[in-house]
Order: C-alpha cells, then sequence, then structure tokens
C-alpha cells in the first residue's frame, strides 16, 4: 500500500528525538499550564548529536494568546503579528521558542496564510514532543501535513520540472526569498540535498494525495508573498526587541553563523535594541548577509 502523507509526518513527528530537547519542551510547556497544548522540535538542532552550545528551536502552541498571557499586551502583539519570540533555558540548554494558537497554527500552514515562515519551517522536519492530550496532537499533526502540499502546490506553476525534488527545491527557494535570511545563496537547495530520499517520499505522497490548487496567477503571488515577507521580519525584528532579552545579540550570532560576517554589536545598540538592530539592515542588505 503506497505509504499516506499523514502517516509519514506522524511518523516523523513522533520519532525519537534527543532527551534533553523533550526535558526541555515539557518545562516550556509548564511555563503556560492554562494554555499549552504542543510543543514542536525542528531546525538545525534536529540533525545535531550534541545540543551544548547550541541554540534550539521550538514552537508553543497554545489554546489562545488570552489563555496564554492575561491581559498583558502581548496577547494583542502575538495576535495581531504572529508568532511572539521568547528566550528560554533548561538544564544547561538555551533556546528559542515562537508561540502560536492552534488556530493560527492551522492557518498559517494552509495556501491561504500570508506569509511563507510557518509552513516553509514545517514542511521540513520536525518532532512533536509535548502534547496536552489526544485532541491537541490530532490538530498538530493536522497542520504539520498541510505544509508541504501548501509549499508543493505554490511551487508547482514555477518550477522548470514536475517531478518532486524539482518542487520541493523550487518552493524552498522561492521561500528564502520571502524573508529576510541569514544564510548562504544555495541555502536552499541544499536543505534537499541533505535528505533527497525524505523529500521525495513526502512529496510522492503530497502528489498522489492531491495538492491544494496553485494559484491562478503565481509569479503575481508570490511577488505578494515576498513582499509582505520581508515587511514582516522587519516588523517582527522590531517587536523581539520588546519581547525577546539580548534579541539584537541573537540577531547577530545568527547572521554571523550562517552567513560569516564578524557583526559586533555596539553597548548602545544594546541600550537601544530596536534603534540598533533597524541600523544594522542597510549594512546586511549592501553585504549580502540577508535577502
Amino acid at each position: 500500500m503506497p505509504e499516506t502523507l499523514l502517516a509519514l509526518v506522524t511518523a516523523e513527528l513522533t520519532a525519537p528525538a534527543d532527551p534533553r530537547a523533550a526535558a526541555m519542551a515539557g518545562a516550556l510547556a509548564a511555563k503556560y499550564p492554562r494554555a499549552s497544548r504542543a510543543v514542536l522540535f525542528y531546525g538545525s538542532c534536529l540533525r545535531e548529536a550534541n545540543l551544548d552550545g547550541l541554540m534550539l528551536d521550538f514552537y508553543l502552541i497554545v489554546s489562545d494568546y488570552r489563555a496564554a498571557y492575561g491581559k498583558s499586551w502581548l496577547a494583542t502583539a502575538n495576535r495581531s503579528i504572529p508568532p511572539n519570540v521568547f528566550p528560554f533555558e533548561h538544564n544547561g540548554l538555551i533556546a528559542k521558542y515562537a508561540v502560536l494558537s492552534e488556530a493560527d497554527f492551522a492557518r498559517l500552514t494552509g495556501p491561504a496564510a500570508d506569509n511563507v515562515s510557518v509552513w516553509a519551517r514545517f514542511a521540513q522536519p520536525a518532532r512533536l514532543l509535548w502534547v496536552a492530550d489526544d485532541l491537541a496532537r490530532q490538530r498538530a499533526i493536522a497542520a504539520v501535513a498541510g505544509a508541504a502540499p501548501t509549499l508543493l502546490s505554490l511551487a508547482r506553476p514555477m518550477a522548470q520540472a514536475a517531478d518532486a525534488l524539482s518542487l520541493w527545491k523550487a518552493g524552498f527557494t522561492l521561500t528564502y526569498n520571502a524573508e529576510l535570511r541569514a544564510e548562504r545563496k544555495g541555502r536552499s537547495l541544499s536543505i534537499v540535498d541533505a535528505d533527497p530520499t525524505r523529500y521525495r517520499r513526502f512529496g510522492e505522497a503530497a502528489l498522489a494525495q492531491g495538492l491544494p490548487p496553485s494559484p491562478p496567477d503565481a509569479p503575481a503571488r508570490w511577488r505578494q508573498l515576498q513582499r509582505r515577507g520581508k515587511w514582516l521580519s522587519v516588523i517582527r525584528l522590531a517587536k523581539a526587541s520588546f519581547t525577546y532579552a539580548g534579541g539584537i545579540d541573537y540577531l547577530a550570532w545568527k547572521i554571523n553563523r550562517h552567513a560569516g560576517t564578524r557583526i559586533e554589536i555596539k553597548p548602545w545598540q544594546r541600550r537601544w535594541p530596536l534603534i540598533g538592530a533597524l541600523t544594522l539592515l542597510p549594512r546586511l542588505f549592501r553585504g549580502g548577509a540577508i535577502r
């Protein structure tokens, strides 16, 4: 019997993960006892055997923002420009986590999403490390299972070939152009080249089940996603200067790590992180560190 996309996603999300990452996910969920529904682990650290000194990436899925934050302005910020991003430490490990409601997670992995950031990430491997109950598990898996079809359906009219790997590569190249990215040129293609078997299986399963309809004017749709994605990246950067302690140092670390630059943050930029972060942008664009 052919593999279904839902079965592949379920198996990948529930595969074993580093026990320290799993413990960190449980501790993260415990910070929001009234709201936590699921915690997902994603990003390059999934492939690392030693997590010491690395910045882990999590998504915390909550029932709703009011339950997570109470009447705080953070609820409005998360609802208006999702997600909010925060730092986290546990048992010697460091991480950042993004907060989304279950409703926003489902919406932002689908083809109607107004930006690429969530479905582009969850079309890639992830682990579901903590859930509140079986319904939370089902909802998280269903949302993640929507990410690959979204990417492939939007990429299909723009790809030079119709096979699964060509669609994946076209899709990741387009999504990287829809965000401010610190990675070097070619990083989008290396995602697929690092595990072509995985992407072929997932892509062929998505094609077999049928993709969502591609947009009638795909180039215009991608131009819209790219314009909005760049602006959202700047807006989220500004928001993170309020929600993320030491955010400007993290920004510099991330860019230096991926782009090979040697940006050093000055004391005044730490005192006024919003202004300091924004002053980096022209230099980074000129140098090609972000694009």
